[in-house]
């Protein structure tokens, strides 16, 4: 019997995936990988849309055009996952999946479950890394940035370059030394 070289034993763990979508096609996407059992996440903003003779609360997407798929990286599950119907590709580089981190998951996962207002965010790389001590948010790292003289939280998912942004108090937040990711800064020429 062979023993299991460690990077086969990384590849045998499921991992968070990005899927790129078609445009409106999130919750068909969602959908049928959850029909054929493939465990997936598409995070969503309730938001009362106003016709003129209506209003209705609707369900969009926090990151339009993309689901987040929770597979071990073989051949078989990527064609199940890019089979899907709206399905258009699962973000990487060079013929190699990148995967999304479980705490950028758990992350988004907390701040809806929290109720919180949040708004989308352009996608920052600067800034201070800072944990929240204290309320519904307690533990969750991310950027802290200043927005119209207040502070707001910024989660990102670095494969999509998306973020969204909530406002905080900045005496509940302790700045933290970043693990996860490299902070990178452009560097003028």
């Amino acid at each position: 019997m062979t023993p299991l070289s460690e990077e086969s034993i990384e590849r045998s763990e499921p991992r968070w995936y990005a899927v790129q979508t078609r445009s409106r096609f999130e919750k068909v996407v969602s959908a049928e990988l959850g029909s054929k059992g493939v465990e997936n996440y598409l995070p969503l903003n309730e938001e009362f849309h106003h016709w003129q003779d209506r209003k209705k609360l609707v369900h969009q997407p926090i990151f339009p055009g993309y689901v987040f798929a929770r597979f071990v990286d073989h051949h078989s599950a990527r064609l199940a996952v890019l089979r899907s119907n709206g399905a258009v590709r699962i973000l990487g580089s060079g013929g190699s999946l990148e995967s999304v981190t479980d705490t950028e998951i758990v992350s988004i996962q907390r701040l809806l479950q929290s109720g919180k207002q949040f708004c989308s965010n352009p996608f920052l790389r600067e800034g201070s890394w800072v944990r929240v001590r204290r309320g519904p948010l307690k533990g969750i790292e991310g950027l802290l940035v200043q927005m119209k003289n207040r502070s707001r939280l910024v989660l990102s998912v670095n494969l999509l370059s998306q973020s969204v942004a909530t406002e905080v108090d900045s005496c509940d937040v302790e700045v933290v030394p970043r693990r996860s990711a490299q902070l990178t800064v452009a560097c003028p020429r």
